[in-house]
């Protein structure tokens, strides 16, 4: 596992991978965020379900609060108790989520296999994530890809921008 002690800012970068990352490169953020999306809404659930500490999941909760990804919703007011509950910004991470446990399935799985199954209730089968062109409709492969300036880019800040 590498953890890297210096980190760089990456939030201005003219980059939406960097200033993703920024927002959701926390692990605890990415579990906040799965939890969510599995039904977890209160504070002592978070804990309870991630084993995180009181002060690191408040500081993560407020920071996912502050970017837009879940809102603080009063559901007692004495004594005032609240719950977290994702916003459309919030739930539209649920796709990079589903991509990230199709790859954990494909490279990290065990020998007894995958550790949870995506059932789409819609079309009631089994599924696991894939990429499509919003063009053709055909799975992406990076090979084919050419990423290209757009215009927001800013050739003069970011250290390496191809992708």
């Amino acid at each position: 596992m590498l953890v890297d002690a210096k980190r760089v800012d990456t939030s201005d970068w003219p980059c939406t991978i960097a200033r993703s990352a920024a927002v959701l490169g926390d692990h605890w953020n990415l579990l906040l965020v799965r939890q969510a999306c599995l039904g977890t809404r209160r504070f002592d659930d978070f804990q309870r379900e991630l084993g995180i500490g009181r002060n690191i999941l408040t500081r993560r909760l407020n920071q996912l609060v502050d970017e837009g990804i879940m809102q603080r919703v009063e559901y007692q007011s004495h004594p005032p108790r609240s719950e977290y509950r994702l916003t459309q910004q919030g739930r539209e991470v649920y796709p990079i989520l589903a991509a990230m446990a199709a790859w954990g399935d494909r490279w990290l799985s065990g020998p007894d296999g995958t550790p949870l199954v995506l059932h789409h209730t819609a079309c009631d089968h089994d599924m696991h994530a894939v990429v499509v062109c919003s063009v053709c409709d055909e799975p992406i492969d990076v090979q084919e890809i050419k990423a290209q300036p757009g215009p927001g880019y800013r050739a003069d800040h970011e250290p390496s921008a191809t992708v």
